[in-house]
């Protein structure tokens, strides 16, 4: 190779070959870049092919991101590039029938044994075993060098796969069995749609492709000619986008039809606000009750208005056509109602039967030994006071109370004549008595003083006790009294499992469990209390959200159900300890915007749909009313709705079927509202057109919250089975339908689908459902983290996010203009094989933010972002120093996008962890290694020939 024109420093090129840089025939913007410190100049260098000029990969949100740079960071050496067309390494070309590994057949009647030691951070795995397990042999595997499982330290002959992937990602698998093309006329198309198969073993999946939401198609004729469009797809999406005219075409697709919602979710600084209209009569359809949305039609010269549900004829209120203020003719370009599809109309009088309900929040405090050594008390007091100018108040009529508990519950009396709070202490935990109930419960603003008084003194009240008795189940019933007559929020800070009065709860982990028949009893709540209090709150309009900080088992299976049927949300903290920074900040951030949040009260939630289209499942944290109606106590931003839905009749006669979701609601202000959410899907009689418009992400978030309420209702390995066999029953279809027998052997899968095994496997290998020795407390967080979760975070978590954060482009890392993002770096599979030994790698798990390093790391690198050399660095939370170099202001900026915007979107401050190849947490960052094998769970190539294998049963 030749030489470059900036050679490295004598450092970097002491074990690495130089590199031949190639011409570029165009440079991207620079955008708003700083100038770079001399350290910057030391690593970026000249792409080794000049196609990077020509790729662009994109945001979460759609933005564009720059053009692969002229220069990139990296102390590596640069692979060839392959051809597109070339089988990756790990995948071969397709195995005839005889060449086909057989694998194990998991996810059915014989399902695959053999226990699997899953590593934690050592902060989540002291309450749980005596020490530390020893890791698995991680280099298992490695004695075949063609497709090694693992990177080995010190290897430096393995290819660069990862940098060959940046410099040619899979734009789509580039061997297709054929195109089929259909025009979709019947969903009034004005374009051809092409549709091609792909061969799974030819290519790795595309996982930049899961950040590529797909855009709805709308149909052409509605009530106006401007340009309508669907919900953003963080508000619905749907796993069909074109639907079967009949059940027979559903049912021979296999794809179950669904929907995800977040009505109320939390909008982000980027995105726009809900349109808030307050019409002189918010106009329904007579008949099905629908609001009147964009996907009406108008008829009889504009006069009256056709039901897009019902199909029924509805006069249209004279405002839509006449402005008596203006004298003028209304444009309806302006009505919200009419060019949104999701609108929020201000409540008329018909829809109020009493005095809106206040914001009323009711902190219970855990006060044992624990709380208090753990320094979970004092922070709680210090966050709330902190936060207290920011609980939402417009009217201020807002309310807020105080119990706290050991083995007996403390009642303080904030009476705003009072100079100093006074704590009532009630000893009965079996008649539970409530003293000064007029005191307990006080105006916000009237009270602050003597509210504030109470907060200075709550961190240190307790502070001798030696009590380590937690009297839950009282606490919640005394609650429960002071909130009947009103509704609001409980919300619990708990350290310990419940464990004295009545409906305590005993410890029941027991290891001998795991990995048998019998594990799921410890993932189903141990006493039916729990559920049966949290549905008498729903019927009050309380919800309850769980705070649970501990070092040892606490049972989250069964106090989960107090959140997951009251609208809750459940937030863990195993091992928390508020003398290391990393832990008091998670907390204080996520107490402090729940707090301040902007949430609705007293609400149902009721999904309308065209005749013909029934709903048969709901999933999430709610109390199901009726089959199409919710009861939500709380309309909890950070969660999101599944349904599932069916087709009755047929739907000849429909060019498009509707969905509406309507949530009535108290909004912080003390309004009613209706929140209205209308989504359009196409219908099609060709079954080309329904697997062509399958969307993977909406398939494999529907399939994991039903595999929760397996897991909760059944056994885990029903879950399993019930993962599997939709990947395998949308597959066999698609063979059935579409293929010949002599194409048995290349698993063949619509290329729109391609990344629907490698979601199902992730999903079949996250903590929530794979084998392995899993604390229960750990895996039923897991479960409730997917059952409740929105889309994108789902998707994180199903599929974490990873990133080499040691080769960066002109633009990565800094702020993309005009917006609160960050430009990102492309992502990259979940293999070990993806990664280098000279890296650096970032990964997002929703959860977590997790930094790997090797011994083999960039030193310059690693000393640049860390300030120390690689042996000073200490794994675990970690809290970045402040940057003072260009590289680590870049990663910083990206750690803390990701961070907020995790916050904002499901109030989660994730940790972030270091890990290095050499210490104890080094099993856990590999378990999100997916597309790896570990232990006795299958790597990708092999997942994919046990698809094969179950597969053989269906006939081309």
């Amino acid at each position: 190779m030749s030489t470059p024109p900036q050679p490295m420093t004598p450092q970097a090129m002491t074990s690495q070959p130089p590199m031949t840089p190639q011409p570029m025939n165009s440079q991207p913007p620079m955008g708003q870049m700083q100038q770079p410190q001399p350290l910057q100049n030391q690593f970026f260098r000249p792409p080794s092919n000049p196609i990077q000029a020509q790729q662009q990969s994109y945001s979460r949100s759609g933005t564009p991101q720059m053009s692969r740079p002229p220069y990139q960071m990296t102390s590596g050496q640069f692979s060839p590039q392959l051809s597109s067309r070339s089988p990756s390494p790990g995948f071969p070309p397709p195995p005839t029938d005889k060449q086909m590994p057989q694998s194990p057949n998991i996810g059915s009647a014989s399902p695959l044994t053999g226990r699997h030691r899953q590593k934690y951070p050592e902060q989540m795995g002291k309450a749980y075993s005596n020490g530390p397990d020893s890791l698995p042999n991680m280099n298992q595997g490695m004695q075949t060098p063609q497709q090694p499982q693992f990177f080995v330290p010190g290897n430096m002959g393995q290819q660069n796969i990862m940098q060959r992937d940046l410099q040619s990602p899979v734009p789509g698998f580039q061997s297709p069995m054929n195109s089929l093309s259909n025009s979709f006329s019947n969903m009034n198309l004005n374009s051809q749609k092409n549709v091609t198969s792909v061969s799974l073993f030819n290519a790795p999946p595309n996982v930049q492709a899961i950040d590529d939401c797909p855009e709805p198609i709308i149909p052409a004729q509605f009530c106006m000619q401007s340009e309508k469009k669907n919900p953003a797809y963080s508000y619905c999406c749907s796993t069909l986008n074109a639907v079967p005219q009949n059940n027979a075409l559903l049912q021979k697709s296999k794809i179950p039809f669904g929907l995800v919602l977040s009505p109320y979710k939390n909008i982000g600084p980027d995105e726009p606000e809900v349109p808030v209209v307050s019409p002189e009569v918010i106009s329904r359809c007579k008949i099905c009750r629908a609001y009147i949305n964009p996907f009406i039609t108008f008829v009889d010269q504009g006069t009256r208005w056709k039901c897009n549900i019902c199909h029924a004829v509805n006069d249209l209120p004279a405002f839509y056509n006449w402005d008596p203020k203006t004298r003028q003719a209304v444009d309806r370009n302006t009505i919200p109602e009419l060019n949104s599809a999701v609108v929020e109309f201000v409540a008329t009088q018909e829809y109020t039967s009493g005095p809106p309900q206040p914001v009323v929040i009711m902190l219970v405090i855990d006060v044992s030994f624990q709380s208090i050594q753990s320094g979970m008390v004092a922070t709680a007091a210090r966050t709330i006071l902190s936060t207290l100018d920011s609980i939402p108040n417009y009217d201020n009529r807002t309310k807020i109370g105080f119990i706290t508990y050991d083995s007996t519950l403390h009642f303080y009396n904030l009476n705003s004549n009072l100079t100093e709070p006074q704590m009532l202490v009630v000893s009965d935990l079996d008649d539970i008595f409530i003293p000064a109930p007029d005191d307990l419960l006080v105006n916000l603003k009237e009270s602050r003083a003597v509210i504030e008084s109470f907060l200075n003194k709550l961190g240190s009240m307790h502070k001798n006790t030696q009590n380590v008795s937690s009297a839950l189940p009282a606490a919640l019933t005394a609650a429960h009294k002071i909130l009947g007559p009103i509704g609001g929020k409980i919300a619990v800070l708990q350290s310990n499992i419940p464990n004295c009065g009545k409906n305590s709860l005993k410890k029941r982990e027991d290891p001998t469990l795991y990995n048998t028949s019998k594990e799921s009893t410890l993932l189903q709540p141990a006493d039916n209390w729990y559920k049966d209090f949290a549905l008498e709150c729903s019927k009050r309009q309380i919800s309850v959200d769980m705070f649970v900080f501990s070092g040892q088992y606490t049972d989250v299976a069964t106090i989960s159900t107090l959140p997951r049927f009251t609208g809750g949300s459940i937030y863990f903290y195993p091992g928390f300890d508020a003398s290391r920074v990393e832990d008091a900040s998670k907390f204080s951030s996520e107490l402090n915007r729940f707090l301040s949040k902007k949430v609705g009260f007293e609400a149902v939630l009721r999904i309308r749909s065209t005749r013909g289209i029934s709903i048969k499942g709901f999933y999430g944290n709610f109390f199901l009313l009726a089959t199409d109606l919710i009861q939500l106590p709380n309309v909890n931003p950070d969660n999101c709705y599944a349904l599932e839905a069916s087709i009755d009749k047929d739907l000849t006669s429909e060019q498009f079927i509707s969905f509406q979701a309507a949530v009535l609601h108290t909004s912080n202000n003390g309004e009613r509202r209706i929140r209205v959410v209308t989504n359009v899907i196409p219908v099609t009689n060709n079954l080309t057109e329904v697997f062509a418009n399958a969307d993977p992400r909406a398939i494999a978030v529907l399939t994991a919250k039903k595999a929760v309420n397996r897991t909760i209702t059944d056994k885990l390995e029903d879950a399993r089975n019930l993962i599997i066999s939709t990947c395998v029953d949308i597959m066999g279809a698609y063979k059935q339908a579409f293929t010949s027998s002599g194409q048995a052997s290349q698993l063949l899968i619509i290329e729109n689908l391609a990344l629907l095994p490698v979601l199902i496997q992730a999903l079949l290998k996250n903590i929530a459902f794979r084998r392995g020795n899993i604390p229960s407390d750990i895996r039923s967080f897991a479960l409730s983290v997917l059952y409740g979760s929105p889309i994108e975070n789902s998707l994180a978590y199903i599929y974490s996010k990873l990133y080499a954060i040691h080769i960066l482009d002109a633009n990565t890392g800094l702020p993309i203009p005009n917006t609160s993002q960050v430009y990102m770096p492309p992502r990259i599979n979940l293999s070990m094989q993806r990664m280098t030994q000279d890296g650096i790698y970032l990964l997002d798990n929703s959860q977590h933010i997790i930094i790997w390093l090797s011994r083999g790391s960039n030193p310059e690198l690693v000393n640049a972002l860390f300030q120390k050399p690689y042996e000073a660095i200490q794994s675990g939370k970690t809290t970045l120093p402040a940057p003072n170099n260009d590289y680590a202001t870049r990663i910083n900026n990206i750690i803390e996008y990701i961070r907020k915007s995790r916050l904002i979107s499901y109030n989660n401050m994730p940790y972030v962890y270091i890990v290095k190849e050499d210490d104890n947490n080094r099993g856990w960052f590999i378990s999100h290694m997916v597309e790896d094998k570990l232990d006795n769970e299958l790597s990708y190539p092999q997942f994919l020939s046990h698809l094969r294998e179950q597969l053989s049963k269906y006939s081309s």
